[in-house]
């Protein structure tokens, strides 16, 4: 992962006025618009610009209501944004679906008493915790007091059953007025703008939208579904259309909700606090599906910012920041597949990952148009799994998507969450398996995102000891609080639950468990009981895995994890049931000591590997320790490292060799094995984000395409003599599947062992990583078959190699060999690596 710079704060893309008015898509020409159909009584003057991209506004406005726009714009102001940058605000957008009649009956009404000076001074300054107190309609002596805030309006009138009665003038976009009598029934706000007048519900005379249960699961962090009750959601509150809005900002003095629906101003819509949850809600009559909104919070030093929302589901495309309105429309297909996922533990079954970052795999292509190429690819190579790099959104591509702002939400670079939906399906269907990496270790510094969100250290740690992450200048989240840990949990099940996601791999799970990770003495603070592991932390992993894998039969937990911690993949749970004492539940953990090792000894010159044998060798101590993937992953083919087949010694014919043998030597070793895209064909040059896979390599007009090509359909091969070989998955965790047969050949360059299934069935790999021919080479192997067949060799000429094969059976002769009874003589080719098989 690097480090990035901070993405720009800008919310909008285009005019708030020409989204307003033309519903246009921010990435996906499928979705609809609630707001396309939105207009305004009194838009911007000609030339103005918007309140957060200076683009011209429509020509229409009034200059005086203009000019009095600017003062109360400029009263406003959002902390950290120019004066200059802050024109006159139009009037809140209203939905054009509302009526525009206005009611024959009139009523008048008496002065309201006037609000006590702190109390609109914190209205007006967007700083009130209980805004609905003040404004809606109110028993007063002999009648009811209604009040309103509809900044640039001209009047507002009261609309009920029988009623019709213009509220009074207060200054500052306050209406108010005593209806004298009984309380009239539901009312809504007639509002002139200085066109034609508006009839809308009024959001303040609405209850709360969110239920005591939800505020209790979310105080006590155990709110397993909180994207169900924060954020954003579409819904009919007591018969009235439009979205809630539900935010945790506890140390905030007040939060507003703005969007385009009010072209940016966020004064009019004043949320409420919702008790000691920290959660304020608001809900908008008329907003749907595709609006853009942000928070406005006004923390505890009275500073306000606009922020995006921690829990939006769809976002715009950065590097615009805005969140957006959406509900998903999509219906599922892959029932059969999501029915049997779980039939099998994932360390008894056949697991090959093909990983793959989306926005370069194909550049240009979205998620509706990957899933009609990367699933019938994937598939062709005979892969079970694909593994995602980061899907979720992140301002910088440079990140690679390792540096989340919207967690809940699919980046919208490639469309919106039911264009991801549409991927995951085809996959599904295709009968391959998605995994998706998942970043709950950090989170970038962005002052429109997470960091600091209510004024204070909320989501990270309050001591920046603990916060600040020295390898990524990023910020760490507290684990140690319920809220946070509940919002990563919650996090990690809704990307299984919605999105239909079969695994998440865990990235940098050692910077989570280990206090003093790349910090140096000074820089950390030992735990309570004076150690250097996290155990917030560690609760947090334990918890996610325990709730993942109960909520979510058959779902893959994977852990990058690059020390000797214990019991990574050991359940969370010991035998009498009790959390906390047991492992981390990981399903599997990446072996990133094999994959080191066992690069270290292919780079080597094979005159050298004698030298080096034993980091082939060093795997087998330990490979039982935990349920482990073989990583050739991104990692290792970028920042100078260069491709898997450059890091081969020898001229390319060797370089070639050497990756096939490699390929061959992995995918018969214990444990499961997951290869980064480009490697598979043999791609010379590292990977970039920037343009992806070099595909030329395998254009049939270039000349070495054989080359690519051959070793492309390699790795087809190993998949399908893996898949259909239970002697290489079916005992990877266990002892009883693997033998070695010759593993102190250092002087020759050659490793041989047995693998075994449940049944007991063999199958015998030979490793020749020596460029000599080897006659008459005998291994020794178990009694009972006569004979033993070679059912893949990477040195055949399908491939690129020399064409050293085993032509028909191999007799098993009655010549003991490394401890066994029978034996086979062979010729071992060239840099290679060949499976046998009984006949």
């Amino acid at each position: 992962m690097t480090a990035r710079p901070k993405a720009p704060q800008t919310a909008e893309s285009t005019p708030p006025a020409a989204r307003a008015t033309t519903g246009r898509s921010t990435r996906t020409t499928d979705r609809k618009r609630s707001t396309k159909n939105v207009r305004t009584a009194n838009p911007p003057a000609a030339g103005a610009s918007s309140p957060t991209t200076g683009a011209p506004a429509p020509a229409s406005a009034d200059p005086a209501a203009l000019a009095d726009a600017t003062t109360l714009a400029d009263s406003t102001a959002l902390a950290g944004e120019p004066r200059a940058d802050r024109p006159a605000a139009p009037p809140a957008a209203v939905p054009e679906a509302h009526s525009r009649t206005r009611s024959t009956g009139q009523a008048a009404l008496r002065p309201a008493p006037p609000l006590p000076e702190e109390e609109r001074r914190r209205l007006l300054d967007g700083a009130h915790h209980d805004p609905h107190a003040l404004l809606g309609a109110h028993p007063a002596p002999d009648g009811t007091l209604f009040r309103a805030l509809r900044p640039h309006a001209v009047s507002v009138r009261i609309v009920a059953e029988g009623v019709d009665a213009e509220l009074l003038p207060l200054g500052d976009g306050l209406f108010a007025g005593v209806l004298p009598g009984a309380a009239p029934g539901p009312h809504r706000l007639l509002v002139d703008y200085g066109d034609e007048p508006l009839l809308v519900d009024d959001p303040y005379r609405l209850p709360p939208s969110l239920g005591e249960f939800d505020l209790h699961l979310i105080g006590e962090g155990r709110h397993e579904e909180l994207w169900q009750a924060l954020g954003a959601r579409p819904m009919v509150h007591l018969g009235v259309t439009g979205t809630r809005f539900t935010v945790w900002a506890p140390n905030a003095r007040g939060v507003r909700v703005t969007g385009d629906f009010t072209y940016w101003d966020g004064r009019a819509h004043p949320m409420r606090s919702l008790g000691s949850s920290g959660v304020w809600e608001l809900f908008l009559p008329g907003v749907g599906d595709g609006a853009l909104y942000k928070f406005e919070v006004c923390g505890p030093d009275g500073v306000r910012t606009l922020r995006a929302d921690p829990m939006a589901r769809r976002t715009e495309c950065p590097p615009a920041t805005a969140s957006v309105v959406t509900e998903s429309a999509y219906e599922w297909n892959d029932a059969r597949w999501m029915s049997g996922r779980g039939a099998r533990p994932v360390h008894r079954s056949p697991f090959s990952v093909y990983e793959v970052h989306l926005a370069s795999w194909r550049p240009g292509l979205g998620y509706r148009e990957l899933a009609e190429q990367l699933p019938a690819y994937v598939k062709q190579l005979g892969f079970t799994h694909v593994e995602l790099m980061p899907a979720a959104e992140h301002p910088f591509g440079g990140s690679w998507g390792y540096q989340v702002t919207g967690y809940y939400a699919p980046t919208a670079r490639l469309g919106g969450p039911d264009d991801f939906r549409y991927l995951v399906d085809a996959l599904h269907r295709a009968g391959i398996g998605v995994l998706m990496d998942w970043v709950p270790a950090h989170f970038p510094k962005d002052e429109w995102a997470l960091a600091r969100f209510d004024g204070t250290p909320l989501y990270e740690h309050a001591d920046p000891r603990r916060a600040e992450h020295p390898d990524w200048g990023t910020l760490e989240f507290d684990y140690g609080r319920r809220e946070v840990r509940n919002f990563l949990v919650a996090n990690a099940v809704y990307w299984c639950e919605e999105f239909h996601i079969d695994g998440l791999r865990v990235d940098a799970v050692a910077s989570m468990l280990y206090l003093d990770y790349s910090r140096e003495e000074g820089e950390w603070c030992p735990n309570e009981f004076g150690g250097r592991d996290n155990p917030d932390a560690v609760a947090f992993l334990q918890e996610m895995n325990a709730v993942l894998h109960r909520r979510c039969p058959g779902v893959i937990t994977v852990a990058e994890e690059s020390t000797a911690w214990d019991g990574v993949t050991r359940p969370t749970h010991l035998p009498g049931g009790e959390l906390g004492h047991g492992g981390l539940g990981f399903s599997l953990k990446w072996n990133m000591g094999w994959m080191h090792d066992s690069l270290v000894y292919m780079s080597k010159e094979p005159v050298h590997r004698k030298y080096h044998h034993n980091e082939m060798t060093f795997s087998m101590v330990y490979a039982y320790s935990e349920n482990y993937v073989l990583p050739i992953s991104h990692d290792e083919v970028v920042h100078g490292k260069g491709s898997l087949v450059s890091k081969m010694p020898g001229d390319w014919w060797q370089q070639r060799a050497n990756h096939r043998a490699y390929l061959g030597f992995m995918w018969s070793h214990p444990g499961k094995q997951l290869l980064f895209m480009g490697q598979e064909f043999a791609q010379g040059a590292e990977w970039a984000e920037s343009h992806g896979p070099d595909w030329w390599l395998l254009d049939p007009a270039y000349g070495a395409a054989d080359d690519h090509r051959g070793t492309r359909d390699l790795v087809a091969h190993l998949n399908a003599r893996y898949t259909d070989a239970p002697a290489l998955w079916e005992q990877d965790c266990e002892p009883a599947g693997f033998s070695w047969v010759v593993a102190d050949a250092g002087e020759d360059n050659v490793l041989a062992f047995l693998r075994f299934a449940a049944d007991g069935s063999p199958l015998l790999a030979v490793c020749n990583f020596s460029p000599v021919v080897r006659h008459g080479y005998r291994i020794g192997v178990p009694d009972g078959p006569s004979h033993w067949r070679e059912v893949l060799n990477t040195d055949a000429e399908r491939y690129g190699g020399s064409g050293v094969v085993q032509v028909g059976p191999v007799p098993a002769e009655q010549h003991g060999q490394h401890g066994r009874g029978a034996s086979l003589s062979l010729t071992l080719p060239p840099l290679a690596t060949a499976w046998y098989q009984p006949a």
